[in-house]
């Protein structure tokens, strides 16, 4: 399990902000965030490659990879979306169409990360609150409740009928401990 606080993580954050050009596409953070952002593992971190060497418009992009325009479009809307990718918009005077010129925000990404372990440990924090104030109990199917509940059906599983036995978190704890650490 990754330590959110710990030293390595805050230090992956701050080695990632150094990186330059298309160096921040190796760190596995980077990666993650962007595939788990376009829903898509195939083609993000090539399409966000080329804005990084200066392909800014999706058409540029669709030619250099060969990808079809509308699935870059699909991919970089979602970076968008997302605060990840900014565009500006210019009008061609003798078309009148509109061409989109595409910035990955390196920054962004950054930040988002950041927040994202903030976040992480924020949760990991309430669970090992939650674990350590209360007294659990299971039946063998995995239902769980706390003491107060589970006094209230008078230590029988409200699901399956089967009683409920006192159930030690501890290892639990230990494991939430060391991830804060």
């Amino acid at each position: 399990m990754l330590n959110v606080n710990g030293p390595v993580t805050q230090e992956l954050i701050k080695s990632s902000l150094s990186k330059e050009g298309t160096e921040i596409l190796n760190e596995p953070m980077v990666q993650n965030l962007i595939c788990e952002v376009t829903e898509d593992n195939e083609h993000s971190l090539t399409i966000i490659k080329c804005l990084l060497e200066g392909k800014i418009t999706d058409e540029e992009i669709s030619e250099e990879i060969e990808l079809r325009l509308n699935i870059v479009r699909r991919i970089l809307y979602k970076l968008y979306d997302a605060g990840l990718a900014s565009y500006k918009r210019s009008k061609d005077p003798e078309t009148q169409w509109y061409t989109y010129s595409w910035t990955f925000e390196k920054e962004s990404v950054i930040e988002t990360i950041s927040k994202n372990y903030e976040e992480s440990k924020e949760e990991i924090e309430e669970s090992l609150a939650y674990e350590e104030d209360n007294m659990f109990f299971a039946c063998i199917n995995g239902c769980r409740f706390k003491f107060e509940e589970a006094a209230e059906y008078n230590f029988v599983c409200p699901e399956c009928e089967k009683t409920l036995e006192y159930q030690d978190n501890s290892s639990l704890i230990t494991e939430l401990k060391e991830q804060m650490s």
